[in-house]
């Protein structure tokens, strides 16, 4: 009987262990799909000049593309910075100007997944932003930690600049608390004083 019941518990955790991988694999693949889809939509928005859901019930579409070009990092900006937006990518705060557009540019992100990378950028560092309407390149300035129960993110005065905001402190287990971080790029060729 006991050994009987052992089978049964290991044929149990062993069913639950190829339905974890399962899952975890669905995840994956989603994941994987979900950025050649992206990435075709973008594709089709350059082309047609209108935005270009990337399924038919997204909420979201793809604005643009940040580039990194000393690190080999591309990312799709997608529109609208909503928590379901930032799982898929980086997201264009719509109070902002527009990705390739002149005047101030705020994309937000997950700092544990796409956003990542801000922990490591350092003054000096070259940034592209392109979008529907154009390509702009921009430098780090600088990096700075705010506390949005205090502080402003954004300088409304602050012209042709572009804020890379994420959740900080970047390897805390505890999610949403009230610090960002904040990489401020200016325009290149800008030599005013940055945002």
């Amino acid at each position: 009987m006991r050994r009987r019941l052992l089978r049964i518990a290991a044929g149990l955790l062993a069913a639950l262990g190829v339905l974890q991988l399962g899952q975890a694999g669905w995840i994956e693949a989603k994941a994987w799909l979900a950025v050649g889809l992206i990435e075709s939509a973008w594709q089709a928005t350059l082309a047609s000049g209108s935005p270009t859901r990337p399924w038919p019930w997204a909420d979201t579409w793809p604005v643009g593309q940040l580039v990194v070009p000393g690190r080999g990092i591309e990312r799709m900006v997608l529109h609208g910075a909503s928590g379901r937006t930032l799982a898929f990518g980086p997201a264009w705060d719509s109070a902002s100007e527009a990705p390739g557009m002149d005047g101030m540019v705020v994309l937000s992100g997950h700092r544990d997944t796409h956003f990542r990378f801000l922990a490591d950028l350092t003054p000096g560092e070259t940034l592209r932003l392109v979008g529907v309407d154009g390509e702009r390149e921009y430098v780090v300035d600088g990096t700075d930690v705010f506390d949005v129960r205090r502080d402003r993110l954004v300088d409304p005065g602050a012209v042709d600049a572009l804020l890379l905001v994420t959740c900080y402190p970047f390897d805390t287990l505890r999610t949403g608390g009230p610090l960002r971080y904040v990489v401020t790029a200016r325009r290149a060729g800008d030599s005013r004083e940055s945002a």
